[in-house]
């Protein structure tokens, strides 16, 4: 299945941030950087820019074709190219379950996307990716769940900071 990888990360992902107050979760580290709140609510927005940068070229009768990259790369934190502004998290207080329902219909869109599509259009069709250039439509669905994985440890790093700067954190292990 397509999205088998990208269910298996967000599960962890949950599994992360399970025991978790909310008043926790929109903590900042005193380091900087992001609240886990910030990390999860950035990855619903991305997984929605993705989803609609398809279904936009999917639509696009001059879609460029492209040949197929090694995706593996995109999960690295180390390449970081710039985020697109719709894509950037808020300061906005919200709960546990509000990002959660974002991340819900955010893969739904995802789904609706890939279910809705011509699978022969989505090999043939490309956006282009920040550090890897013109990618098929195709290879864009699994680069969400590098994205997510590559989040997940910055969302341990930053669940660790805010334990060693003295927070009690109730997260499970």
């Amino acid at each position: 299945m397509v999205f088998e990888g990208n269910n298996k990360i967000r599960r962890k992902i949950y599994q992360t941030i399970d025991g978790m107050t909310d008043d926790e979760f929109n903590r900042t580290p005193s380091t900087g950087g992001w609240s886990p709140k910030q990390i999860l609510e950035h990855l619903a927005l991305m997984e929605t820019y993705i989803a609609s940068k398809i279904a936009g070229e999917l639509k696009n009768p001059e879609s460029p074709k492209a040949s197929k990259k090694i995706i593996v790369l995109s999960g690295s934190l180390l390449v970081k190219g710039n985020l697109p502004m719709q894509t950037q998290p808020t300061d906005t207080y919200k709960t546990i379950p509000e990002i959660k329902e974002e991340l819900h219909n955010s893969r739904i869109y995802l789904l609706d996307v890939y279910d809705g599509s011509c699978k022969d259009q989505l090999r043939e069709k490309s956006f282009k990716h920040p550090n890897l250039g013109w990618m098929p439509l195709e290879q864009w669905f699994p680069v969400v769940g590098l994205y997510e994985k590559c989040h997940l440890k910055q969302l341990k790093k930053t669940i660790d900071e805010l334990r060693i700067n003295g927070y009690s954190l109730g997260t499970a292990e």
